[in-house]
């Protein structure tokens, strides 16, 4: 184990001819007191590496944690130096934590205020006079995941952005499109991370990145339910999914939400099994969305034809360029500030991934996972983090292929506190201890409450938080904490981490 326990060395360079009595006794005494006011401060240092050996021995003990692998870092934010550390080099699965490394490098290439463009374009002509296009009408996507997003949306707004768009083009006098309606994703691929799982994939935390997302690219099923084993009655689904075959043998019973939706992206029959709680009048269980393109096509399709714009071809995607069209409208997203918010506030994964696409996009002009992840990479290692042993496979963490040690993220955290472009905006995103998001219930009554941010991150037997705590002294550290393969429950080794983390707040 590395400790450090800082103590206070005065050096006094003096010449003793030339100081009288009186200043040797000042002098003697303030000595006395410097060295009096470091060792306290070294006691209060040790007290506090105490308390984490001794919690280190519980863990040590802990039946439940005997097959699992488990390692924290902690660093001086300021000047990255080590304060405590357990097997802080291993490499562990981070689950959502890993948005850290997506999220900071994003900002840090593209910018606070970055804005994705999305552009309604028309090929062949327009006869402005008839207001007809003789051609299709292309809505070419950037990757922004922020599209008709509920998370900047207003609860008294019903307004789709698709029928702002059908309005734009009724005032521009379009009545007539021969072609079709085109969604043109092609700035990015049509894959998935290939590392995601088949159960995971088709519920609304496996919607992946699209080069032209609509939605937050996910659907709701409204389940009514009666007693524990009867089956659950398919209510309706929101929004409407055209085509989409639901194979329902969802069941009440538990308490929380236990349903999957399997389905791979293209894929329009979906199959839903679990259980969902008994005697509900409306329970929500979330999906992915087949075709993000086709859907953001389909809804611009149905806005205009409900202004009166007569469209004589259909709703369709292509991830492959559509022919180079004329620009009508240009649509913009939020700051990229804003959408990081979200993304780790909410722990986002479309978000995420959309950004490791958009990385890859910058450098490249082409979006893919691969791509993406070595943008990620080569933008930690070139501000000075050693990245031998950190494998990326996703943006988001949601795959189990990902690896990296603390060691890593505390130091990539303390890069970040260290870069006053981004830090503020980045440290806005993370989930305040007590306060919000997956922290709002963490260290509740604890010096560690309000003075903890940190991303958390959760999948099968991975748990873990990192981020940024100020300390009682004042001092701002960075941290990271990971626990794989443990033999309890999800809810059991969240209060054995926090433990760890009240006691990150009194080093």
């Amino acid at each position: 184990m590395i400790i450090s326990i800082p103590l206070l060395s005065p050096i006094v360079n003096c010449n003793p001819y030339f100081v009288n009595r009186t200043s040797l006794i000042v002098l003697r005494t303030s000595l006395i007191v410097l060295l009096l006011l470091s060792f306290a401060v070294s006691a209060q240092d040790h007290a506090g590496l105490q308390k984490v050996n001794a919690l280190l021995e519980e863990y040590k003990n802990d039946k439940d944690l005997k097959p699992a692998s488990y390692s924290f870092c902690v660093l001086n934010a300021k000047t990255g130096k080590v304060l405590c550390e357990y097997k802080s080099t291993i490499g562990l699965t981070p689950a959502s934590t890993l948005k850290v490394l997506t999220t900071g490098a994003a900002l840090g290439t593209l910018g606070n205020g970055f804005r994705y463009e999305t552009k309604i374009q028309y090929t062949g002509t327009w006869d402005s006079t008839k207001g007809i296009i003789e051609g299709n009408l292309v809505i070419k996507g950037s990757g922004d995941p922020g599209l008709n997003s509920q998370y900047f949306k207003k609860k008294e707004d019903t307004l789709e952005i698709a029928d702002t768009w059908a309005g734009v083009l009724k005032e521009k006098g379009i009545k007539k499109i021969t072609g079709n309606i085109i969604g043109d994703a092609s700035c990015f691929d049509d894959q998935i991370p290939a590392n995601w799982i088949w159960s995971d994939m088709g519920n609304y935390f496996g919607a992946g990145a699209c080069g032209l997302s609509y939605s937050d690219n996910k659907y709701c099923i409204y389940y009514k339910t009666g007693a524990a084993g009867e089956k659950a009655q398919v209510l309706k689904v929101v929004p409407a999914v055209k085509n989409i075959n639901l194979i329902s043998e969802v069941k009440a019973g538990g308490n929380d939400d236990n349903a999957f939706i399997y389905g791979a992206p293209f894929q329009n029959e979906r199959k839903v099994t679990g259980t969902v709680p008994p005697n509900q009048a409306a329970y929500e269980v979330e999906g992915s969305i087949p075709d993000p393109a086709a859907f953001c096509a389909q809804a611009l399709y149905d806005a205009c034809v409900e202004k009166g714009i007569e469209i004589k071809g259909s709703a369709k995607s292509t991830y492959t360029p559509a022919e180079k069209g004329k620009t009508i409208y240009i649509h913009k997203s939020p700051a990229l500030e804003k959408l990081v918010y979200y993304t780790n506030l909410k722990s986002n994964n479309h978000y995420a991934e959309s950004f490791l696409k958009t990385l890859a996009c910058k450098k490249a002009g082409y979006g893919t996972t691969s791509a993406g992840c070595d943008a990620v990479l080569n933008y930690w290692k070139g501000r000075g983090v050693d990245v031998d042993g950190l494998f990326m496979n996703d943006g988001s963490g949601l795959s189990r292929s990902n690896a990296i040690s603390t060691l890593q993220q505390a130091s990539i955290l303390a890069k970040i506190y260290r870069d006053s472009s981004i830090y503020k905006s980045f440290n806005a995103s993370l989930p305040v201890a007590g306060q919000s998001g997956s922290l709002a219930g963490l260290c509740k009554g604890t010096f560690a409450e309000k003075n903890m941010r940190a991303k958390s991150g959760y999948i099968t037997r991975a748990r873990g938080y990192c981020g940024f705590v100020k300390t009682k002294k004042g001092e701002d550290l960075s941290f990271s904490v990971l626990f794989n393969n443990y033999n309890c429950s999800p809810s059991e080794v969240k209060a054995k981490i926090e433990k760890l983390l009240e006691l990150m707040a009194d080093l």
